[in-house]
């Protein structure tokens, strides 16, 4: 199997995966190496003409000794099976960095073997990357549960960020949906990743001469939504617990796509449950940026978010005897509850009224929409709503907004089943499109090099005749 086919299965398989983002961290530059260094998106998809935005995410091999029911490379699975070498895979990953296809690197396995074997191929990929091809930029590894603790630390100091996914909320379902792992096989990673950047934190602090960093952009963890039968509100308390316990940067909610016909699974005519994952993520921001707790949002008697509204909106309008609030005089807490109003809006009205007294035309010079929150603030005791305050109406008019903006996000309410974007057109003739314009480009950047080294020897030649 020659590196294109190859990497058409690996990028493929590794779609599913969406804890990715940006490294949230800047590097530093070091004499001899390439990569940005700079904090910039990570995205992770290719463009239909083959060009690149901007991270190649991709399986070291999808061979796999787990048969996990929700995962499309079960062992029992009838697919086709690649594998890259852990050479091959930095040379391609230089490679297309070199044609500006790519900034960084997102790299994951299938288990093959044992977790420690898997974990070791992936090592020495990055290590190549750094130590010999003396890559700089971002790069972004998955830790495989099971795996000894020094393969975890040697590859916590290469990399930028490491996750380890949680996939499933609670033991029952890992129990019997993924019968190989455990939840002990998942958590020990995890905390083996948080102790380490704690304590090169605390080391860097006391030796500024310490270059050493180990995964400087923290860890992060998935969790599969609608896989399995638990609600909302399991879900997002465990993503609080995970915050508290590890100190994640990011949980990450993936719509289940229906990929296995398994009788423990949906239906694989199902959609996934995008809306549902889209309420998960917004609870998810309130409760790390907000100041609202899980069971302020949702409780074990009321388990799952609302679909047509959203959190805050929900919570707003369970306690309207809280509103509405004067903007001139409201608290940044109250203000930061307010729907329609995020934490930028909040500092400037904060900021402003130091000033003067706000009025709803302040708000709007201040670059804020009143679309949202005209339904529950008075700007200098006046309140603006079309209507009076009241909340079967206001919840209706928020419905019929958020209707509005999903159908435009989402080009008329289709809803797609892939999540992510492909690296590869799925079809032959869509992968040798995308490859022709890789060669094509790289084509023209080789014709152009006579012409620049020329450039380049006139050049010389001027400095070295006005020296002399």
């Amino acid at each position: 199997m020659d590196t294109i086919e190859k990497l058409a299965i690996l990028t493929d398989a590794a779609k599913f995966d969406v804890a990715c983002t940006s490294s949230g961290v800047d590097r530093d530059a070091q004499l001899g190496r390439l990569g940005t260094t700079t904090c910039a998106g990570i995205c992770h998809s290719f463009a239909a003409d083959g060009r690149c935005i901007t991270l190649l995410k991709v399986l070291q091999t999808n061979v796999c000794v787990y048969d996990c029911s929700y995962c499309v490379n079960r062992r029992s699975n009838d697919i086709p099976r690649a594998a890259f070498q852990p050479r091959e895979l930095a040379e391609l990953t230089m490679g297309f960095y070199r044609r500006n296809y790519i900034e960084g690197l997102f790299v994951s396995s299938g288990v093959i073997g044992s977790p420690d074997r898997s974990m070791e191929l992936m090592l020495e990929t990055v290590r190549i990357l750094r130590d010999e091809l003396g890559f700089n930029g971002y790069i972004h590894a998955k830790a495989i549960p099971g795996a000894s603790p020094e393969l975890i630390t040697c590859m916590g100091l290469l990399v930028d960020r490491m996750s380890v996914n949680v996939e499933l909320p609670s033991q029952r379902s890992l129990d019997l949906l993924a019968p190989d792992k455990s939840p002990y096989s998942v958590l020990e990673p995890m905390g083996l990743i948080a102790q380490g950047i704690q304590c090169n934190q605390q080391e860097r602090a006391l030796s500024r001469r310490l270059r050493e960093r180990f995964a400087p952009a923290g860890q992060s963890t998935q969790l599969i939504v609608g896989a399995s039968p638990e609600d909302d509100y399991q879900i997002l308390s465990l993503s609080a617990a995970l915050y508290r316990r590890f100190e994640l940067k990011r949980v990450f909610y993936s719509a289940y796509l229906p990929v296995n016909d398994d009788p423990l699974l949906p239906d694989k005519g199902c959609l996934a449950p995008l809306d549902r994952e889209h309420r998960l993520y917004q609870a998810d921001w309130l409760t790390r940026f907000y100041g609202f707790e899980v069971e302020e949002l949702i409780s074990p008697q009321d388990p799952w978010l609302d679909t047509l509204l959203d959190p805050k909106a929900g919570w707003a309008l369970a306690h309207l005897d809280q509103f509405p609030v004067e903007i001139n005089r409201a608290p940044y807490e109250m203000l930061l509850r307010v729907p329609g109003l995020g934490v930028t809006g909040a500092k400037r009205i904060c900021q402003a009224r130091r000033q003067r007294t706000l009025r709803p035309e302040s708000l709007r010079k201040l670059g804020l929409s009143l679309k949202r929150m005209q339904y529950f603030i008075t700007c200098d005791g006046s309140y603006k709503a079309p209507l009076p305050f009241d909340g079967e109406f206001i919840r209706k008019q928020l419905q019929k907004e958020g209707s509005k903006a999903n159908k435009a996000a989402r080009g008329g309410g289709k809803r797609p089943l892939d999540g992510q974007l492909s690296l590869i057109d799925s079809g032959d003739e869509g992968r040798q499109r995308a490859f022709a314009a890789q060669e094509a480009r790289l084509q023209r950047l080789e014709a152009a090099r006579p012409r620049l080294e020329a450039a380049r020897s006139q050049l010389e030649a001027a400095r070295r005749s006005e020296a002399s």
